[in-house]
């Protein structure tokens, strides 16, 4: 259960296929390695055109519809998206657009961020990916964290991983399951995020 006295990162991803969100819950694996940090995973709606149907309100499955009151109350934020074209996806956009009060209110500011992405491709966009989700963070004040090269898997890996963040190619099919270096860049991304927060929160 978790403690009232606990920093809450919030891990907020997109994911149509599941492969982000199998990178956001390692990063959430990660947070939760470190004492006093707890993961809070949320996601967003998919958007669609006026003319289609719309969803409910709550997610069938998986986790919930983040909120505004999230970004208020999280002490760091592990943003997530597979890319669109090199770019996040709609459904992450149409978020981070609805997001001005926060901004004007400064919820974000000073709290330290990371960025996380799918591909289809190895070369289809993951790091002007993590770039498009960098900016509005930047928007916000908040304090944007990468991967040093401390960790050998960016120098060896054959498939994701990035001094951007962590990343995943999934394949044209999307059935590349993660490789062990994806895997441990990701909960060393979700670990460093949450070291930091506390350094920041001074616990």
């Amino acid at each position: 259960m978790m403690k009232p006295t606990n920093l809450i990162i919030l891990v907020l991803f997109y994911s149509r296929h599941g492969a982000t969100r199998q990178l956001a819950e390692l990063i959430a694996q990660g947070v939760e390695s470190v004492p006093g940090c707890d993961a809070r995973l949320r996601t967003v709606p998919a958007v669609s055109t006026v003319t289609e149907a719309t969803a409910p309100e709550v997610p069938p499955d998986g986790a919930p519809y983040v909120e505004l009151e999230d970004l208020q109350e999280c002490a760091g934020l592990a943003l997530g998206s597979p890319t669109r074209f090199g770019n996040m996806a709609a459904a992450m956009k149409y978020f981070w657009d609805g997001t001005a009060s926060d901004w004007l209110a400064g919820s974000l500011s000073g709290k330290p961020a990371c960025v996380f992405t799918s591909t289809g491709s190895l070369h289809g966009g993951q790091e002007s990916t993590l770039l498009s989700m960098m900016i509005p963070l930047f928007h916000h004040g908040m304090l944007v964290m990468g991967l040093p090269y401390t960790h050998a898997e960016l120098m060896t890996t054959s498939t994701g991983g990035s001094p951007y963040g962590a990343t995943h190619w999934s394949g044209i099919a999307g059935d590349k399951a993660l490789s062990d270096d994806e895997k441990r860049l990701a909960i060393a991304l979700g670990r460093r995020l949450a070291e930091n927060a506390a350094k920041l929160a001074g616990a």
